[in-house]
């Protein structure tokens, strides 16, 4: 799988969470998603997203989901 590929199956996976109202486990489902693929491990949303979660700031569906998408 590309890297964009990967990218994109990992927020389609993480956006799942979010209509149950899961957003710890959509950002946790993201950065794992992440964390397998080789070009994507590193990758600096893993950790800010941990950083803006513990900070509060990953605590309603519309900052998750523009978190994810990259939209925020």
């Amino acid at each position: 799988m590309t890297r964009a590929e990967h990218l994109q199956w990992a927020k389609d996976r993480a956006l799942e969470y979010i209509p149950r109202g899961d957003y710890q486990g959509a950002f946790t489902s993201f950065a794992s998603d992440l964390g397998k693929h080789d070009e994507l491990r590193d990758h600096v949303a893993i950790q800010l997203g941990l950083v803006l979660l513990i900070g509060g700031r990953l605590s309603t569906e519309r900052e998750v989901r523009d978190f994810i998408l990259g939209t925020g």
